[in-house]
């Protein structure tokens, strides 16, 4: 094989890789296709399955959300089947009507009614009592 042909061949299994593999320099958490952490627009922080972003609530506590009423005009728990099976770092937790939220370290995860697309992290600060989720 001559020295193009290497160099083409050996950088586009380089290419193919990080396609598949993602990028050496992105950080996951051991999450799944449900909830995971990635790497986006150079943050590393926490989404659902449709990459939404994911925060948490400073009134909460590990293992039980405090998110109800009137707080879920804008914030909306990250709803799982209950049988979800999650990845390391992350559970799911009943909620008072019976229904399962992803959690983080034990913390619920919501989403952001004013986030509108993958990547909006709108929700960071709210009221000085949301957070954006990060590993």
């Amino acid at each position: 094989m001559n020295m193009t042909r290497t160099k083409f061949f050996t950088g586009g299994l380089l290419g193919l890789s990080i396609l598949v593999f993602g990028s050496p320099a992105s950080a996951d958490s051991h999450g799944n296709k449900f909830v995971h952490s990635r790497e986006f627009n150079s943050q590393i922080y926490v989404m659902y399955q449709d990459h939404m972003s994911l925060y948490t609530y400073a009134k909460d506590l590990a293992g039980q959300s405090n998110c109800y009423g009137a707080c879920l005009d804008d914030w909306t728990p990250a709803i799982l089947d209950a049988d979800t099976k999650l990845g390391n770092n992350y559970t799911l937790i009943r909620r008072t009507d019976g229904s399962m939220q992803a959690a983080f370290r034990g913390l619920p995860l919501y989403l952001y009614s004013k986030d509108r697309k993958p990547g909006d992290i709108k929700g960071d600060g709210v009221d000085g009592m949301w957070s954006l989720a990060r590993p």
